[in-house]
């Protein structure tokens, strides 16, 4: 079999239909159109710099999550000008393995970043939405997940040996995060393997892309769903469902973000994809948080994968990181002219890290949109 490994996105074959795994949404804490706007003092007015991390969950070596929690956390305590400091982190989905259950919210998520010190927001992944059919306890989707990030006011979160807990003030399971250098529009694309989303939430994110629009020449449009479009991994590769949402919803409202982010399959993937409009906007896969089963591309004689798609004629891959755990720093500078996105992704060997070792930077990259940039799809 050829080591050589694709550079364009990839459809797996003879997928079965796993769509009768989709769960009914929770009722909204929020109203609509589900709005969050924290309190956000930049250091640096014109600089904000932010993390992003999935798939961070851990049963079998929960090591892994433990070192990439504390690798964020030093780059914030060890960072020279406090506008480098990262004033979040935005976590892309599957927190909780493997069906979202209370009971393992202490173990894969409170221990482990017990001493991040920067507020945690996030969308719902897979694993995060499903539920176990044999728990003691019955429960219903996303209920301990919006325990921990929803609500209208901060509330005890209550399970977890630390009672006074507090959650997080999330408005619903699909939401916009709004920073003073970028609207962050959060998708919840449930259970099945390729992400379902309905009808309801596919208005509200035509609404949300449109208003984001109003606001471009002072933010820049970011878009998050745990279930990644593209990718050219061997376990899930691209996502048809959310090709055709991601495509569908861009044309209907005219928009077109400055960045896509996803996490579902466990490496780093950036991709780059060129719309009509000739605007190039990065879909990065980051789904390598912490979870101990890793994915590696698909090789390029592969029989059980194509990339034979018109979908994917302005797509490529730029970069990938496979087997190791990693997280990426992103930094939105506005300048006269538009934003720029800086983007830092840093690495951990599946064999961790030694002694006073630091998680090292595998690649920086640039984009930047200008904004008098057509929006329009065309």
């Amino acid at each position: 079999m050829s080591s050589e490994n694709k550079k364009t996105p990839l459809f797996k074959l003879n997928q079965p239909d796993d769509n009768y795994k989709f769960q009914p949404l929770p009722e909204p804490f929020g109203e609509y159109p589900y709005h969050l706007k924290p309190e956000m003092s930049l250091p640096d007015p014109h600089k904000m710099v932010f993390q992003v991390a999935g798939d961070t969950g851990g049963l079998k070596s929960p090591s892994f999550q433990k070192l990439i929690a504390e690798e964020m956390g030093k780059q914030y305590y060890q960072a020279k000008n406090p506008a480098d400091r990262p004033m979040f982190l935005y976590h892309v989905g599957d927190i909780v393995y493997h069906f979202g259950e209370a009971d393992q919210y202490e173990r894969q998520f409170f221990i482990p970043y017990k001493d991040y010190p920067s507020p945690v927001y996030a969308i719902a992944g897979n694993h995060d939405s499903d539920v176990n059919s044999n728990a003691k306890i019955p429960y219903s989707s996303l209920a301990p997940f919006t325990s921990v990030f929803c609500g209208k006011a901060p509330r005890p979160v209550p399970f977890g040996s630390k009672l006074n807990r507090m959650s997080g003030m999330q408005p619903h399971v699909y939401w916009t995060l709004q920073t003073p250098l970028a609207n962050i529009i959060g998708l919840h694309s449930n259970v099945p393997k390729f992400g379902v989303i309905t009808e309801e939430q596919k208005a509200w994110f035509i609404e949300e892309l449109k208003q984001a629009a109003t606001e471009h020449s002072d933010k820049a449009i970011i878009v998050c769903v745990h279930h990644a479009p593209y990718s050219a991994d061997f376990n899930h590769s691209s996502s048809l469902p959310m090709i055709n949402f991601m495509a569908a919803c861009f044309e209907t409202a005219g928009v077109t973000p400055d960045l896509v982010l996803s996490g579902h399959v466990h490496n780093y993937q950036r991709f780059n994809k060129t719309y009509a409009n000739g605007k190039t906007v990065p879909f990065i896969v980051c789904g390598a948080g912490g979870f101990d089963e890793l994915h590696w591309l698909a090789e390029s004689d592969e029989v059980m994968y194509t990339d034979k798609s018109e979908l994917f004629d302005t797509v490529t891959l730029e970069n990938a990181c496979t087997m190791q755990h990693g997280f990426l720093n992103l930094e939105i500078e506005k300048t006269e002219e538009g934003h720029q996105i800086n983007g830092k992704y840093y690495a951990i060997p599946h064999e961790g890290l030694k002694p006073g070792e630091d998680a090292a930077l595998f690649e920086e990259f640039t984009y930047f949109c200008k904004h008098g940039d057509k929006q329009a799809v065309q």
